[in-house]
């Protein structure tokens, strides 16, 4: 079941990740956090292809790592640059922002453990 998406700038983003991903998490919100990064540079360079790359790659690994927000965002996101449509790449952008300033990773079993 998908947790539905935050609200905007509204606290802490509290997800739940199983522990044996503790070692890579990291990494990946790190990865996540160069690919805005990225995707912000190739907004100022009209590079919509890279945009496209990168939310295509975030739909695919998010949710594999407990982080179905991310898969949404960038299934949004590769869409919004297949309908050559700025205000919502941008609006995306920012929601990835967002969420990666405000989430808090607990890692816990699902049984709470």
């Amino acid at each position: 079941m998908m947790s539905p998406p935050p609200e905007p700038g509204r606290g802490r983003i509290i997800i739940r990740i199983d522990p044996d991903l503790e070692a890579i998490v990291p990494g990946f919100l790190a990865n996540r956090r160069r690919d805005l990064e990225t995707i912000e540079a190739c907004l100022k360079q009209g590079d919509l292809n890279t945009i496209r790359l990168l939310g295509h790659r975030m739909k695919g690994d998010g949710g594999g790592y407990g982080f179905d927000e991310i898969s949404a965002i960038g299934g949004r996101l590769e869409q919004a640059v297949m309908n050559h449509d700025r205000p919502s790449i941008e609006e995306q952008a920012a929601s990835l922002k967002d969420f990666l300033q405000r989430v808090e990773v607990v890692y816990a079993r699902e049984n709470g453990s």
